[in-house]
């Protein structure tokens, strides 16, 4: 029987960076490693919204050696590390029980197949896309390979992330022509011979690839390609990512009335209340969410005709505002637009681990409550 793999906690650190690139991230966020040894072996892995003193208990239950968190344990430079405050508590917790802390926050926030594409699917919308995009760089892969193993290549192309435009995947553009070449005399040519020039079939195979995965996939490629040294071009595009971005705006299959639809975001958020802001007495079709604070992208979801923002931590005059400019705003609460994250992360990095034949488990938290309760 052969043994399994001792993953290290690295692994995990660099699977979590590979599907939510820190290049996401805010300016001021502090996402990554934020307190243990990368290199120590990891085994179970907790998930959570945030950590505390007692997330770091459950872990220790869990047997868990690292908790992956969305809020950030570490936000404001520390000055000092004690028992006297909650941040130093829970860190002297950590590290004492050899636990590990990771935080993926705001690039969690705007990733593919992240918080608001899962809220979003959550509230029952369809087709939609980043309310805000990012920057996330792209780049052309051109790559010429021998008629007959374009395939191949390009399945190890789509497999190490290559080909996404917007929703569709394995994006390609293949062209014929004629390839030539002399190898060297030290070669060992998979066709031809040593000091002989040879002009062969190829195919010119493109696709798009983000900048953050270009070493992962020209090494994918280079070991799927039959040449010993593989002839290819990497072009930077000023296309923008239509994936990446924060917050996310779509439809409701059909119009709801507002009533109706504050019933739903109520049952899916598991909430007892709301507060709503703006008319209520219209249809709600085009939705914008966006977990936590998102009320900064109420001039986007206006601009973009939404009928509606679904966010959290609304204050008194973005109310007054909504109401002015004839948005409806929901206050669903930061704590239940985010806490939604925690299953499907771990449902997205158990299917990533087996993919990879990974003797890893990942827990989610359970009991986590908001802060404020509503007397």
């Amino acid at each position: 029987m052969a043994r399994q793999k001792k993953m290290r906690i690295q692994d995990v650190c660099g699977l979590l960076n590979q599907l939510y690139p820190p290049f996401l991230a805010e300016d001021w966020d502090h996402v990554g490693l934020q307190a243990g040894d990368p290199l120590a072996e990891v085994s179970r892995v907790l998930i959570c919204l945030d950590v505390e003193e007692k997330t770091v208990a459950a872990a220790v239950e869990e047997k868990a050696q690292l908790i992956i968190a969305h809020h950030p344990l570490i936000f404001r430079p520390l000055t000092r590390i004690t028992p006297q405050d909650e941040t130093g508590r829970t860190l002297f917790a950590a590290l004492r029980q050899g636990v590990a802390i990771f935080c993926a926050h705001t690039n969690l926030d705007r990733a593919s197949n992240g918080l608001n594409d899962w809220l979003a699917t959550r509230l029952g919308m369809v087709n939609s896309l980043p309310l805000e995009h990012s920057a996330g760089q792209l780049l052309k892969l051109v790559v010429f390979v021998p008629q007959g193993h374009e395939e191949q290549v390009a399945a190890a192309l789509f497999d190490a992330g290559a080909g996404h435009i917007g929703h569709y995947d394995h994006c390609a553009f293949h062209s014929s022509g004629t390839g030539q070449f002399r190898p060297g005399a030290a070669t060992n040519p998979f066709i031809g011979q040593p000091g002989v020039d040879e002009k062969i079939a190829e195919i010119r195979l493109e696709t798009i690839i983000p900048a953050a995965l270009a070493a992962r996939v020209v090494q994918k490629m280079c070991k799927a390609h039959p040449y010993e040294e593989v002839a290819f071009d990497l072009y930077p595009l000023a296309n923008q990512r239509q994936d990446l971005g924060l917050g996310r705006i779509g439809f409701l299959p059909a119009p709801l009335a507002a009533g109706d639809f504050f019933t739903q975001v109520k049952q899916q958020l598991a909430l007892d209340h709301l507060r709503v802001a703006g008319p209520q007495n219209r249809l709600i079709h085009k939705v914008a969410v966006c977990g936590g604070s998102g009320v900064v992208l109420m001039s986007e979801a206006l601009r973009q005709g939404a009928d509606c923002l679904v966010t959290g931590d609304v204050k008194y005059h973005d109310a007054q505002r909504a109401r002015s400019e004839g948005l409806t705003l929901i206050d669903a609460g930061h704590f239940a637009t985010e806490i939604l994250m925690v299953h499907p992360l771990t449902q997205v990095l158990t299917r990533a681990a087996d993919e990879r034949q990974w003797p890893v488990e990942f827990i989610p938290n359970k009991g986590e409550q908001d802060s404020f309760s509503w007397i």
